[in-house]
């Protein structure tokens, strides 16, 4: 990487960082930088990055705490999971075999009753129907069942393995006696659970970039590999609005609840006395950060090595912790993602659903969406739109959506979706820009996706066919990599330490 690095975490006051920068990573075989240098993972048999983050972590908090006692430590553990590719050792997988042999249908009605039993959600809460592009569970011939019931099976893997190495974390902040005292936020979710693995999941999550289309009678054959080291998987969306429940969307409608609202929660201790409770006001990701300056003393910075800083746009939750019954502060929030828009205002929720994360093309109009209104107060899951019965105001709560659009320079509305990864149908600045060939070193290998020649969804020429190349270790000193004609790409020097598949 030839930089700058000025936006990597340890030039944004991170003294350290260990982790992939972008959206996703292969949870086997990562590509990982430890600061700016990219680095190899450990040589381990079955290793797994969520252990090698967490080993990571773990070292880094107790010789922090050893040679500087009095100094608090801070650590953003940002796991790979739940996130696509769900890649987790057989035995966790093993654990969940047949638990979800019923199929998604009835595990999001279990999941919901559970959250009521449990005091969760509220006891008046209704689930509302399944979205109707996906199909019902006892509709679906017994060969598609399997297949389902395989890719819950590892996804349940993925997050039980996650939270064993999360607990691993919480053990060794015990182990330094410091557990009392550490303000923990747990959030669990991708935003809510991901619909990107379409109507039948994906043994490889870059068909979803490339609009390519599996087919269950493909993936069938391949069931017994699905999280292994073959396999870059996502499973089925309908398993996602089942695990969401009790809303009715997920990620990427940040025009729904399902796609936004995770569950969280806060360990402290030495702060919080009126433990083991639920807090109901209503919160949003960016009052984390306030929450920790107000619990640690800290005021919100001005200047940052004389940059003036935007204002901190949260609220502290802290009032919550000893007073579950405190008025709400954070009041007004505004959601928007892909053209999905909502507002939030005193207990009502105004929304539109202008896109699903499984249709990507042929969009209607955003000035022809239709919006829903909600009291959320009264309506946990937003079951009963009161559009019709509230017209003054669903037109308060869209125009007030416009007004926090105007202020947080949400506008204009951008609905591109896979457009908005490519800098040359978006308009900005590529690293590349039009170049066709890249000269590639020793030492370059696994180069992260937006540093390299882009060849997703280019047409197949026959022949010769694509070549997608891996440099070896033992690779000679350099090779000339070309892409030619309607997305060829080719090596220029051919060699017998150099793996090229098509």
């Amino acid at each position: 990487m030839s930089g700058p690095f000025d936006r990597w975490p340890t030039h944004q006051g991170f003294d350290k960082f260990y982790g992939f920068i972008g959206g996703e990573t292969d949870q086997w075989a990562p590509l990982i930088y430890d600061g700016v240098k990219k680095v190899n993972p450990p040589k381990k048999e079955d290793y797994h990055f969520t252990e090698d983050m967490t080993d990571q972590a773990i070292n880094w908090m107790k010789a922090q705490q050893s040679m500087t006692p009095d100094k608090p430590f801070f650590i953003y553990f940002a796991t790979g999971a739940t996130h696509a590719p769900h890649h987790v050792p057989r035995e966790w997988i093993e654990k969940f075999r047949g638990q979800f042999d019923e199929g998604w249908d009835k595990v999001r009605e279990a999941s919901f009753e559970r959250q009521k039993t449990m005091g969760i959600i509220p006891a008046n809460t209704k689930l509302p129907p399944r979205p109707t592009d996906l199909a019902a569970w006892d509709s679906l011939p017994t060969t598609h069942k399997t297949l389902f019931r395989r890719q819950a099976e590892v996804f349940a893997g993925f997050v039980a393995h996650t939270d064993h190495h999360i607990g691993r974390i919480v053990s060794a902040i015990e182990e330094i006696g410091e557990l009392d005292n550490t303000l923990i936020f747990y959030i669990a979710g991708d935003n809510g659970a991901s619909a990107e693995g379409g109507m039948v999941g994906m043994y490889n999550e870059m068909t979803y970039c490339n609009a390519v289309q599996e087919k269950v009678e493909d993936l069938l054959p391949l069931i017994d590999k699905w999280g292994s080291k073959e396999t870059f998987p996502h499973m089925a969306a309908a398993w996602a609005v089942a695990f969401d429940s009790p809303f009715t969307w997920t990620k990427q409608v940040a025009s729904d609840f399902g796609g936004t609202r995770n569950g969280m929660v806060i360990h402290w201790p030495k702060g919080v006395q009126q433990g083991g409770g639920v807090r109901t006001q209503f919160g949003h990701v960016i009052d984390v950060a306030p929450t920790v300056l107000e619990a640690a003393g800290l005021p919100e910075p001005k200047i940052v090595n004389g940059t003036p800083q935007a204002p901190i746009e949260g609220t502290s939750l802290l009032y919550t912790f000893n007073d579950p019954g405190a008025p709400e502060r954070h009041t007004t929030q505004y959601f928007e993602m892909f053209g999905n828009r909502a507002i939030y205002r005193d207990g009502w929720f105004a929304r539109t659903i202008h896109r699903t994360p499984w249709i990507t093309l042929k969009l209607q109009p955003l000035d022809s969406d239709v919006w829903d209104l909600y009291h959320v107060t009264e309506d946990f899951s937003l079951a009963n739109n009161l559009a019709h019965s509230h017209p003054e105001k669903l037109k308060e709560m869209k125009a007030l959506f416009m007004t926090e659009a105007a202020k947080y320079n949400v506008l204009p509305i951008d609905d591109s979706t896979i457009e908005r990864v490519n800098p040359a149908l978006a308009g900005r600045p590529d690293l590349l820009g039009k170049r066709t060939a890249l000269d590639f070193y020793e030492g370059m290998e696994g180069m992260m996706e937006n540093t390299f020649i882009n060849v997703k969804k280019r047409s197949r020429p026959s022949p010769p066919s694509w070549r997608f190349l891996r440099v070896a270790r033992r690779a000679p000193s350099s090779c000339r990599v070309v892409a030619s004609g309607a997305g060829r790409c080719t090596c220029a020097k051919a060699s017998p330490h150099m793996n090229t598949t098509g």
